[in-house]
């Protein structure tokens, strides 16, 4: 599995990629020529929380085998139209009790789910996508880090027709999650396959509140992304989500601005990367959730030095008020651990520092074998808030320090498999000390 970086482009090829056949010139054709590809999984997690298991969730030491399918298929384009599917599928055959209470609201669960189900139309530069389908965006994204991938209900519109520009509109009412449990409402043993509900992961609020999954009545997104200056990329994504529950009739307003530059030298790029999120709310009961934070991240870095690419990476958070990442479990940061994920970094009086250091070993002969190291120290400050809840907020001083690493292969000989293993050494230190840990293995065959 290759870590790739999360950005509004992959969000725009996802949405073009089904006009790209050639066109048929009849319905029988549009599907005679479609296209099917597929993978199989086979995945083993091994996740100690360092908290006692005293039944609750999120708690214990349990590791769990799951093989699982994605299976996909789009037809040709007839006239500019085109329709997509993809059905994905779950099996863990020997999970024991401690494995379904740990992994009920992300990986335990057996079945299978239509996860798209899609029309696209073409005219000139602009393509509408419409009905169940994955998204990629800084503030909307399907993260597929477990064996069910995220998905949306949703109607997307893309344009390319202004010079390096691309502009995105976007709504949705309906979210998949990675388990029937995703949002709790299910003992951890009776998970099985997610269905598409009017509720979604709100990403950063961490779970104060028992959940990080809210009822919502629709959520509208605007996004560009411009190239006019050489080497330059600029992003832009604005996401309004409409009437939020438990906030009375309350709305959340959340904002992402990037910019990344690269200075392409004789032997390396030198990388520089800003970003700002930030999230509003627009009523005295949702304010009292304090999640009207603003994040500042910076990052610089190499890459294509003989191989090797490293990076530094800061953000913080305002005092006192959380950061909304987004909408699914796919939101990341510069920050951001690779096994324990973005929402660490986005609680109020948050700080946190990153190190990365990656090797291809293709330069020295052996294709396909990747390394990554990673050192994130995540500092969080007590809020002072009086009155209401603050999502994601430390009731106490916390500091937390996580090692992790990943080899990743995509073998030679087999072609379309890769093989990948992760581990996370993880200490949490507020009044007392915990110690975490994770270890993730994937084979993955593509076809």
């Amino acid at each position: 599995m290759k870590i790739v970086k999360l950005s509004l482009v992959a969000f725009v090829v996802a949405g073009l990629a089904s006009s790209s056949f050639a066109a048929s010139d009849t319905l029988a054709d549009a599907f005679k020529n479609g296209k099917v590809t597929g993978e199989l999984r086979a995945w083993y997690f091994d996740r100690d929380t360092g908290d006692q298991n005293n039944g609750t969730l999120a708690k214990g030491d349990a590791d769990i085998f799951t093989t699982g399918v994605m299976l996909s298929y789009v037809t040709d384009s007839l006239n500019g139209l085109s329709f997509g599917a993809t059905f994905q599928g779950s099996y863990s055959p020997f999970a024991d009790n401690d494995a379904k209470n740990l992994y009920g609201t992300d990986m335990y669960g057996s079945g299978a789910v239509l996860s798209e189900a899609y029309v696209t139309y073409t005219l000139g530069k602009t393509t509408a996508k419409v009905g169940r389908q994955f998204i990629a965006s800084p503030l909307v994204n399907s993260s597929g880090s477990r064996m069910i991938k995220e998905a949306f209900q949703a109607a997307v519109l893309i344009n390319t027709d202004l010079p390096n520009t691309t502009l995105v509109a976007g709504y949705s009412d309906r979210f998949q999650g990675r388990t029937s449990d995703y949002d709790r409402s299910v003992d951890g043993s009776d998970s099985e396959m997610p269905s598409f509900k009017k509720e979604a992961v709100f990403y950063g609020t961490g779970t104060t509140a028992g959940s990080n999954v809210f009822g919502f009545d629709g959520a509208y997104t605007a996004a560009a992304i411009n190239k006019s200056i050489t080497n330059l990329t600029l992003t832009g994504q604005y996401l309004f989500v409409n009437d939020v529950e438990f906030t009375e009739g309350g709305d959340a307003n959340v904002f992402y601005a990037e910019g990344n530059y690269v200075v392409p030298l004789s032997t390396m790029k030198l990388l520089f990367d800003v970003t700002y999120r930030g999230s509003r709310t627009s009523n005295e009961t949702f304010d009292g959730f304090h999640v009207e934070g603003d994040m500042y991240q910076g990052r610089i870095g190499f890459s294509e030095l003989a191989g090797f690419k490293a990076s530094f990476a800061y953000s913080t958070v305002s005092d006192d008020q959380s950061v909304l990442l987004g909408a699914g479990n796919g939101p990341s940061t510069y920050t951001a651990p690779l096994v324990k994920g973005a929402e660490v970094t986005s609680g109020a009086n948050t700080d946190a520092y990153k190190i990365e250091v990656g090797y291809d070993f293709t330069t020295v002969g052996v294709t396909g074998l990747k390394v990554l190291g990673q050192y994130a120290k995540i500092n969080q400050d007590k809020h002072t808030a009086t009155s209401g809840i603050v999502l994601n907020g430390a009731t106490v001083d916390t500091e937390s320090t996580y090692w992790e690493a990943q080899v990743a292969y995509d073998l030679p000989t087999i072609k379309g498999l890769t093989l990948s293993l992760e581990y996370e050494d993880g200490q949490k230190e507020t009044t007392t000390t915990v110690d975490s840990s994770e270890i993730r293995f994937r084979a993955n065959y593509k076809f």
